[in-house]
């Protein structure tokens, strides 16, 4: 379990990680450097899931010797596939990383939905569905306190 802080809110544990494969991990089913090394902490202290429908057939392979749940999703209503995962494990001590349009109800149901902006972009329903829940003096972040650059 992770503990953190953030002010305006309450105390976070955090059990699980969930994170979407292609377009957070990986690009074209190829895992982006430095993800393996980058995992293999927060494993020792958290459950790391990650969900994808694996449209290139490689999520195994390529995830090998990491210490992960590797779950693969039907094609078709993905949104709410990885929701029900989610909810299935317990939304209140979830953090959940994604950037596609598929990915943002899980992030607004996490207890941290954290939109991650790559190569490809980040769907902006997803980014205005990320940010910590069960605030105490804060509202849900929302695009419109996105910093303009």
């Amino acid at each position: 379990m992770i503990r953190i802080q953030i002010p305006g809110h309450k105390d976070f544990e955090f059990k699980y990680i969930v994170l979407d494969y292609n377009g957070t991990l990986a690009v074209d089913g190829e895992v982006l450097p430095r993800v393996k090394s980058t995992l293999q902490a927060p494993a020792r202290d958290i459950e790391v899931h990650v969900l994808t429908t694996d449209t290139f057939g490689k999520v195994h392979s390529r995830l090998e010797g990491i210490p992960c749940t590797v779950s693969v999703l039907p094609p078709g209503n993905q949104d709410r596939g990885k929701l029900e995962y989610v909810l299935a494990l317990g939304a209140g001590h979830t953090v959940c990383v994604g950037n596609g349009r598929n990915d943002r109800l899980m992030l607004r149901e996490a207890a941290l939905g954290i939109a991650v902006v790559l190569g490809e972009g980040c769907a902006v329903e997803t980014l205005s569905s990320a940010g910590p829940r069960q605030s105490i003096n804060a509202p849900p972040f929302t695009s419109r306190d996105a910093p303009v650059m």
